[in-house]
C-alpha cells in the first residue's frame, strides 16, 4: 500500500514502562482509518539498547501486517526531549534520561522521527480526532490535563502541540501550588502533583487517619455522606483543582480543557470543580469548556502519530 495525494499514512509509538504501542493510520479526507495496531513489551530492564530494538522490531511488524511503507514516525515518551542537548529528560523509564533518543532512532530507521512528551500526545490527540473537534470544533487553543498517579498537561494551538524552548511547555504539574503537598520527585516541594494527582489525595486521605483506601473508594465514600475524611479530601481536590486549573487559563485562555487520568473522572470536577475554578480566574465569567476525553488509553498512540502531520 502507497500514500497517494488523497491518502496519507502516519504511525505513531507510545512508549510506555511496560509496553510498547504502535499504529497505523490511514487519512482519506478528514477521516482516520486504523490500518494496524500492534504492541511489544517494552523490557526496560534489559536497557536501552533493548528497548531501541523492540522500537525498530514493532515498526517492521506494523510494516509487515498493515502492508504499509513506513516515511515517518512520530513517539510519544515518558519524558521530554530537551531542545538544547537533544537528550531525554525527566522520564520514569530512567535508561531513556540521558539518551540521544531521537537521533538514535532517526539513524536505525533512515527518516524523521518527532518525540513528544505523553501528555503532549495526549492532548495532541483529543484536540485534533478526540473531544475537542467533536464537541468544540471552533477551538483554536486547547489544555490537556492528566490527572492521574502523577499530573501532566499539554498545550495545542491551531492543532499543534507547543513544546517550548525548553521542552516543557504544558508542565504544569511541578507549578508550585500550596507547601502542604511536602517534597515532590522533582526535588521541589508543593507542586500541583504533591496534592492532586491520585496518589497524593489516597495519602492525605490516609493521613488524617483514614485507612488506605483507593481514590475510587474514597469518592465513593464522600457520595454517601459518612465519612468526614473522605469530605475532607474531596475538599481539598475541589479547592486546590480551582486555584490549579485557575492559573492556566489566566495564561493560556483555552477554548477547551480536557481532563484525561483517574482524577480526571471524577464527575464532581466538571460540577462543583468548575465552580472553584471561577473563584480564582481573571475574568467574571467561565467561557472555557472542561471535556471529557473520547479516546481513553488509546490517545497517547493517536497523539504520537498525530505528531507527523
Amino acid at each position: 500500500m502507497k500514500e497517494s495525494k488523497t491518502q496519507q499514512i502516519f504511525c505513531g509509538i507510545d512508549l510506555g514502562g511496560t509496553k510498547i504501542e504502535g499504529i497505523v493510520l490511514i487519512k482519506n479526507h478528514d477521516d482516520f482509518e486504523i490500518i494496524e495496531r500492534l504492541r511489544v513489551p517494552t523490557e526496560q530492564q534489559k536497557g536501552y539498547k533493548h528497548i531501541l530494538d523492540q522500537i525498530g522490531k514493532l515498526v517492521g511488524e506494523l510494516e509487515g501486517k498493515g502492508d504499509v511503507q513506513i516515511s515517518k514516525l512520530g513517539i510519544g515518551t515518558p519524558g521530554t526531549l530537551d531542545p538544547r542537548t537533544q537528550t531525554l529528560k525527566n522520564s520514569n523509564t530512567v535508561c531513556l534520561n540521558g539518551k540521544r533518543l531521537k537521533e538514535d532512532l532517526e539513524e536505525l530507521f533512515g527518516f524523521k522521527v518527532e518525540i513528544a512528551n505523553d501528555a503532549n500526545c495526549f492532548a495532541l490527540a483529543e484536540a485534533t480526532m478526540g473531544s475537542v473537534p467533536e464537541q468544540l470544533p471552533s477551538a483554536n487553543v486547547v489544555f490537556g490535563v492528566i490527572m492521574g498517579t502523577g499530573v501532566g498537561g499539554g498545550v495545542v494551538v491551531n492543532g499543534r502541540s507547543i513544546h517550548g524552548k525548553h521542552g516543557i511547555g504544558g508542565e504544569w504539574g511541578h507549578n508550585f501550588l500550596d507547601a502542604s503537598g511536602g517534597e515532590c520527585y522533582c526535588g521541589r516541594k508543593g507542586c500541583v502533583e504533591t496534592i492532586i494527582s491520585g496518589t497524593a489525595l489516597e495519602r492525605h486521605y490516609k493521613s488524617l487517619g483514614g485507612n488506605r483506601k483507593t481514590l475510587k473508594e474514597i469518592m465513593e465514600a464522600y457520595e454517601k455522606g459518612n465519612d468526614e475524611y473522605a469530605e475532607q479530601t474531596a475538599e481539598r481536590l475541589l479547592g486546590f483543582f480551582g486555584k490549579a486549573i485557575a492559573s492556566i487559563i489566566n495564561i493560556l485562555d483555552p477554548e477547551a480543557i480536557v481532563l484525561g487520568g483517574g482524577v480526571g473522572n471524577i464527575d464532581l470536577l466538571y460540577t462543583e470543580g468548575i465552580e472553584r475554578v471561577k473563584q480564582h480566574i481573571f475574568n467574571s465569567t467561565l467561557e472555557t469548556s472542561f471535556l471529557k476525553p473520547k479516546l481513553g488509553d488509546s490517545a497517547g498512540v493517536f497523539g504520537a502519530a498525530m505528531l507527523t502531520i
